[in-house]
């Protein structure tokens, strides 16, 4: 089994709806085991200033996938859940599910880049990433923690658990 981590985003419609129901569509994938998902943030659009903010999580799974089928599988729940891609980069999105990290994976081809090639980039991603792994290293990169610290927290929020966080507590209790 491999670890890998999941970037789940969204800002149309519902977006801490979506990720819940994301986040269900998640466990029932077929070697996938959900292990733990982050609190929910808030984060101002990149790209496009004319958007809703964003609702972020991490989800960590165990997973006997390869990379491309995982890919596969999280580009099928975009589909499901709305997403329809080729439009504006950046530009809102019903549901954005990233492979993030898989093990100390580096790898690139026509479809896919590992690690994700915006991870150190985006404080959404990496401030829910270190909830779940806070001594991790981005390959080829170093410690996400020392990323994080030069990127700042400048546009991102935790949400209020009670009110808007995905809860896998939940959902993975129904596994």
């Amino acid at each position: 089994m491999s670890i890998a981590f999941i970037g789940l985003g969204a800002n149309l419609g519902d977006p801490a709806a979506t990720l819940q129901r994301a986040l269900r569509d998640l466990v029932q994938i077929p070697g996938l085991r959900v292990v733990q998902c982050s609190r929910s943030y808030r984060s101002r659009a990149v790209g496009l200033a004319s958007q809703p903010d964003y609702v972020n999580a991490v989800a960590k799974i165990d997973t006997a996938l390869t990379p491309p089928a995982l890919l596969d599988h999280l580009l099928a729940i975009e589909s499901r859940h709305g997403r329809v891609r080729g439009g504006e980069r950046w530009g809102p999105r019903t549901l954005d599910l990233d492979l993030l990290l898989y093990d100390q994976l580096q790898f690139r081809d026509a479809r896919l880049t590992l690690p994700h090639p915006e991870i150190c980039n985006r404080n959404f991603v990496l401030a829910p990433l270190l909830e779940l792994a806070p001594e991790i290293t981005i390959p080829g990169v170093g410690p996400a923690r020392h990323v994080l610290e030069k990127l700042g927290s400048e546009g991102l929020w935790l949400l209020d658990v009670e009110a808007a966080a995905v809860d896998s507590r939940t959902v993975l209790d129904e596994e």
